[in-house]
């Protein structure tokens, strides 16, 4: 018998849950009971809450990650877009999540062989949160595939994607198709047939895998490998401005939507080239392809806290006094400060 494991979290989407659900209990009773279909969460039993005070869903037990079978990971359901970065925003209800018991759990699921990890809409943007979706393809809602590629996927614009033991889908309706995608994988055609009878409904499109011919103009991403200085710590990049008013330690505040985060800059220009790592908790990030016009510097780099993203930083400097924006996507911008503690340093 397969086991089916639907997460359920606080602020879980209902739709993305109940969907794929009767999909599972459905072909459960049109392949003579071959599914053991179950809501689970981390915590164990317990009435678990959907988003924007919506109705709860009982979870019968705690998630197994050593299980074989599938996992099933729904999105958050609230207030989406730019500026939504309140307790009801989507964001915050899934960063609320990856912060929680649930995130050891499916990190262990990721690294079990004999389970299928599939998610829906915000779901994959969770694992993304984490890092667990770093070069592997995926989808989310159209809102989120920005960020889904400012935190490391390669996201594919398809209903549903396949990267070996991942299964990601779109918006909330995708739940359907993933499930039944993975019905006919598991039960075969005929029973995920019956199943798009009884609902009424065909699966839309094709569950694209990173096989065969590639089309003429594909323009899903492949992740360039990191340049020698980058993979050493470190970004050289030549500029025309040989103006040193960026140098030394700064002290900097990133005001996130879960909080501030405090990050050490360390940068110096000499012979014009800019060098800039960013350090916190013991690990440090280097700048990539820094840009410095004046009392003005951009630049990337990649980041794990609060979330794992790629960010791109645009700032300015007043004497001592930094300030600018910190941006991931379609994820709303994080407001910079920081003031210069030291005019050098020792490397």
């Amino acid at each position: 018998m397969l086991n089916i494991q639907i997460v359920l979290f606080d602020g879980f989407d209902l739709m993305d849950a109940i969907g794929p659900y009767e999909v599972f209990l459905s072909a459960n009773m049109l392949s003579g009971s071959r599914l053991h279909v179950s809501f689970v969460s981390a915590e164990g039993p317990r009435i678990v809450k959907s988003g924007m005070d919506g109705p709860g869903l009982q979870a019968i037990g705690a998630i197994d990650p050593d299980r074989s079978g599938i996992l099933f990971i729904p999105g958050a359901m609230g207030k989406v877009g730019r500026e939504e970065t309140g307790p009801d925003a989507v964001v915050t209800q899934l960063l609320k999540a990856k912060e929680s018991d649930l995130m050891p759990l499916l990190r262990q699921a990721m690294g079990n062989e004999s389970m299928t990890v599939a998610t829906v809409c915000g779901g994959s943007m969770l694992l993304a949160m984490d890092g667990l979706l770093t070069d592997r393809y995926a989808v989310t809602h159209v809102l989120g595939m920005e960020a889904l590629g400012a935190m490391g996927a390669k996201p594919v614009p398809a209903r549903v994607v396949v990267d070996g033991r991942l299964v990601t889908g779109g918006g909330v309706t995708s739940g359907l198709d993933v499930a039944l995608y993975l019905v006919e994988q598991e039960l075969g055609p005929r029973v995920a047939h019956a199943v798009e009878k009884l609902f009424e409904y065909e699966r839309r499109g094709t569950a694209w895998r990173a096989e065969g011919i590639i089309p003429v103009g594909d323009d899903v991403p492949v992740p360039s490998k990191p340049s020698t200085q980058e993979a050493n710590g470190e970004q050289l990049i030549a500029t025309p401005d040989h103006n040193a008013i960026f140098d030394g330690v700064w002290k900097v505040t990133i005001s996130t939507p879960i909080g501030k985060q405090t990050v050490l800059f360390h940068i110096s220009t000499k012979d014009g080239l800019v060098t800039g790592t960013a350090n916190q908790g013991g690990e440090a990030a280097a700048f990539v392809d820094p840009v410095m016009e004046g009392n003005r510097m951009s630049w990337s780099q990649r980041v794990t806290k609060p979330m794992s993203l790629h960010l791109k930083f645009e700032v300015m400097v007043n004497g001592d006094a930094m300030v600018g924006t910190a941006k991931a996507g379609l994820l709303p911008p994080s407001k910079v400060e920081g003031t210069r503690l030291a005019h050098s340093f020792s490397s």
